[in-house]
């Protein structure tokens, strides 16, 4: 799974989940600010985000990191990619 890919599913729950259109959400979003998702509405992100993951967890030191749609799927994709993706040296994951 790619970058790109996690971020278009990522933009799939956001809208189904807080009812915003696609074109609200950008990379650069901020979580809190601009689309105000609270803590509450992380948590709930996350569970909808479940099936991406698979038996894997976000660590919640992470998640408090997060600021922006970009943050998130970063986040996701440390999970889901494959490590020899994550490993690659000078290799820069789409």
């Amino acid at each position: 799974m790619t970058k790109q890919e996690v971020f278009e599913k990522l933009v799939e729950v956001l809208c189904e989940t807080f009812e915003f259109t696609p074109e609200r959400i950008k990379p650069e979003s901020r979580l809190y600010e601009e689309l105000d998702i609270d803590s509450i509405d992380a948590v709930d992100l996350l569970v909808r985000m479940k099936p991406l993951m698979g038996n894997k967890r976000l660590p919640p030191e992470v998640f408090k990191t997060v600021r922006t749609v970009q943050d998130v799927v970063d986040a996701l994709y440390a999970l889901v990619a494959p490590a020899s993706e994550l490993a690659a040296p000078g290799r820069q994951a789409s």
